[in-house]
C-alpha cells in the first residue's frame, strides 16, 4: 500500500501513532506535529514549509532533502536525525537539541539557533548565511 493513497489528514495521524514507513516528497505545509513523537519516520524531500514541531521528538528522522523552510522546532529533541540537504531558510531551532544530526549541505540561512546544541552534528557544507546564533 502507498502512503499516496492516504489523504493529509490521514498521513498526519498515521505520523503522530509512529508510522515508519517512508512519507517521501510528500505536501505537509503548515502541518502541526507539535508534541509528537516521530522516532525514526523517513520525511525526504517532504514538503514541510512552516511546519510546526514544538516539542517534539524527532530522533533518527529523516528529513533529507525536505523543504523546512520556516518550520517552527522550538525545544524539538533531534537526537541523529539527518537533514543532509534540507532547506531549513527562516527556520526556528531555538533551544533545539540537535546533537549529533547530520546538517551535510543543509541551508539555515536565516535561521533562528538561539541556545540551539550542535555539540556533535555534523555541519560540512552548511550554510548559515545571515543565520541567528547564540
Amino acid at each position: 500500500m502507498s502512503i499516496k493513497q492516504f489523504n493529509r489528514e490521514e498521513v498526519l495521524k498515521l505520523l503522530k501513532d509512529g508510522c515508519k514507513e517512508a512519507i517521501l516528497d510528500y505536501d505537509l505545509r503548515g502541518a502541526d506535529l507539535s508534541d509528537a513523537g516521530l522516532r525514526y519516520a523517513d520525511l525526504s524531500y517532504a514538503n514541510l514549509k512552516g511546519a510546526k514541531f514544538t516539542n517534539s521528538f524527532l530522533d533518527g528522522v529523516v528529513f533529507k532533502g525536505a523543504n523546512l523552510t520556516n518550520a517552527f522546532f522550538y525545544g524539538a529533541v533531534f537526537g541523529g536525525a539527518d537533514f543532509s540537504g534540507a532547506f531549513l531558510m527562516g527556520a526556528d531551532l531555538n533551544n533545539a537539541d540537535l546533537r549529533d544530526v547530520n546538517l551535510t549541505n543543509a541551508v539555515l540561512s536565516g535561521a533562528i539557533l538561539f541556545w540551539a546544541d550542535l555539540r556533535g552534528a555534523f555541519l560540512t557544507g552548511v550554510d548559515f548565511s545571515n543565520a541567528d546564533l547564540l
